[in-house]
């Protein structure tokens, strides 16, 4: 059974205090034939385990070799990689592949067997470099890619665990997360929503159903968070959807569901 919780929606006092930041590196590694994928990766000293992380929109963070960004570094898991890392956690943060790099970058693309095939390499990088189980972490539009991928990477090559974060809950076009093949996914899920998530393919009201179709997940918890600000596009990153104000906590919430399943 899912269990809802709730976390507080207060600022957490130490957020904005000094911290050593982990240092980041771009990774390019081959995936299909002519096709490289590139992120960035940090690890602290001795992880608990290690995320993939995927970010919402059309999914093109257009990272530069020195790091920086042309797109999304304002994103949910994009702009908390530091507090994954904090956490304890291994991070690498995945762009659109090198046969991608132009619009619509994911989109389209998000749901399909080359999309599966590139993420089976990056999850078997980072597994060999940091030596602990790999999750896969998507919001919003990287929802579908987390659960589209565990899908098919189901038989071998998957993730150990996936964190579905403001799930597309409700499609215009494709297939939204709960119509996909979640009978399939035997590893643990944990899902993350904000209560007040005003994005129209997102409501809060669905995410029941989402959890009743994760019928083979050994462990599965759904997390209802409240709180931070709401500000401008409801599916955007700084509204309720992105967990504005809340980032710490929310990471904190998902790493201590993350290495609770070691």
């Amino acid at each position: 059974m899912a269990r809802l919780a709730w976390l507080a929606g207060l600022a957490c006092a130490s957020a904005g205090a000094a911290r050593a930041q982990v240092p980041e590196q771009v990774v390019d590694i081959p995936t299909r034939p002519g096709v490289t994928q590139r992120f960035l990766y940090l690890a602290p000293a001795a992880p608990k385990a290690a995320v993939v992380l995927y970010a919402g929109g059309h999914g093109g963070l257009r990272i530069f070799p020195n790091g920086s960004m042309g797109w999304g570094a304002g994103n949910f898991v994009v702009r908390t990689r530091q507090d994954f890392a904090a956490a304890g956690l291994a991070v690498a943060v995945v762009d659109a592949p090198s046969d991608r790099l132009s619009p619509p970058y994911l989109n389209g693309f998000r749901q399909g067997a080359e999309h599966a095939a590139d993420a089976r390499a990056v999850i078997a990088w980072v597994r060999e470099h940091a030596k602990v189980p790999v999750w896969l972490v998507g919001t919003s539009r990287g929802t579908q890619s987390v659960a589209a991928i565990a899908i098919r990477l189901a038989d071998g090559g998957g993730p150990d665990g996936i964190v579905l974060t403001s799930t597309i809950l409700r499609e215009e076009r494709g297939r939204a997360v709960p119509q996909m093949e979640l009978a399939r996914l035997a590893l643990p899920v944990l899902v993350v929503h904000h209560k007040d998530d005003g994005c129209k393919l997102c409501p809060v009201a669905d995410t029941g159903m989402l959890m009743d179709r994760l019928t083979a997940a050994p462990r599965k918890e759904l997390v209802v968070v409240s709180g931070g600000s709401n500000q401008g596009d409801p599916c955007e990153a700084m509204a309720s959807h992105g967990y504005n104000g809340i980032e710490p906590q929310v990471v904190q919430s998902i790493a201590t569901w993350i290495t609770a399943a070691r």
